[in-house]
């Protein structure tokens, strides 16, 4: 059974580890280029309060500033790509791959799928749709 005060995950090698402190919104598949670039497919989050997520091992965790005031952060040793921080909101998005199962989310939205790769299709009933409520603070 998922926590539902939170999720716990980290990096491919252990050097970065954190909790999430309260419970993590539903996953949202963003297939932007900048997402596509640093995963090596589509980026695929979940997200929590800033305040709500405690690191417990940051020891290779590195940050690069993609876009002005919009940072992600990766593990500096292995590579996993783990947060993306657009610091002018009160959340950080949280690599979904990146967390312990059971995780207790699941995948909601496509979004820039006009930037997606030409190598594959999006099918199922998640249809592509805005940044709606993820775009907004988390409740």
């Amino acid at each position: 059974m998922p926590d539902k005060n939170g999720g716990a995950g980290g990096c491919l090698c252990g050097g970065v580890r954190y909790r999430a402190g309260a419970e993590l919104r539903d996953a949202v598949a963003c297939h932007c280029t900048q997402c596509r670039k640093t995963t090596g497919h589509h980026g695929v989050f979940s997200a929590c309060r800033n305040q709500d997520l405690v690191m417990e091992k940051d020891e290779t965790l590195a940050w690069y500033e993609s876009s002005p005031g919009v940072r992600r952060g990766f593990c500096g040793k292995c590579g996993s790509t783990l947060f993306w921080d657009d610091r002018s909101r009160d959340y950080i998005a949280v690599a979904a791959g990146s967390l312990d199962k059971p995780t207790g989310i699941r995948l909601i939205k496509h979004i820039y799928v006009a930037d997606k790769g030409d190598y594959y299709r999006i099918e199922g009933d998640i249809h592509p749709g805005s940044l709606g409520g993820f775009n907004r603070d988390p409740e």
